[in-house]
């Protein structure tokens, strides 16, 4: 079943600079005021889930029951073929460091030293994707998913220092240039009324939520 959602408040169950920056420049012209969970001092939950659905839902629903207001939390990922899959939901966490902050230049590293040692050298051994799920929450704990993913390959060194997290070695099928390579207008490459889906993995799931939600076409 699902539910209106009406313009006004909205919390974005984030603490990521990067996430709500991409958020905002998409959510932005539907005439909503938004405010992050970082914003309003929430603590972080815990995420124990194995899905991007799992954690996504616990933390749009501990913004929503803290705030009385609707809030749309993504949980996304790489998830690289030869790896089985991973790092997957465990996508931050392998650029967490002891002493506390991330370091995706390390996290990346890892991936290649991973895919080393599996041997995928070719362009075909080092497919994977990226995944993002929207998870919009209202504070009864009522909840609507949008997932969107975008397929590619792995490269070494990386590229381009545009984007965050793992932009600069995922090149998008069909581009010859990574995510860290592209603006954010040709990363997002959405717009209501163009009547695709867009390029990025968020990209394409918020299409997916402003058409059911919010009355984009």
């Amino acid at each position: 079943m699902t539910r209106d959602l009406e313009p006004g408040k909205l919390v974005l169950a984030t603490h990521n600079d990067g996430k709500l920056k991409e958020i905002r420049e998409l959510i932005g012209p539907f005439g909503f005021t938004v405010s992050s969970a970082g914003e309003l001092g929430l603590a972080e939950p815990e995420e124990h889930g194995t899905t991007f659905e799992e954690n996504a839902y616990t933390k749009a629903h501990a913004a929503a029951t803290a705030t009385g207001l609707p809030a749309l939390s993504d949980d996304s990922g790489l998830c690289v073929d030869a790896l089985g899959g991973e790092p997957g939901v465990h996508t931050a966490d392998w650029a967490e460091l002891p002493e506390g902050g991330r370091d995706f230049a390390m996290a990346m590293r890892n991936v290649e030293e991973k895919l080393q040692a599996k041997g995928a050298t070719a362009p075909d051994q080092r497919t994977g994707r990226f995944v993002a799920v929207l998870c919009l929450c209202w504070p009864d704990g009522h909840a609507e998913y949008f997932r969107g993913e975008v397929d590619g390959q792995l490269v070494w060194p990386p590229r381009g220092e545009m984007g965050f997290g793992y932009d600069p070695v995922f090149m998008p099928d069909g581009f010859d240039q990574t995510f860290g390579e592209m603006p954010a207008s040709e990363k997002h490459a959405w717009e209501a009324g163009r009547g695709d889906l867009g390029l990025s993995h968020r990209a394409r799931a918020f299409a997916t939520f402003a058409k059911a939600k919010l009355g984009a076409e």
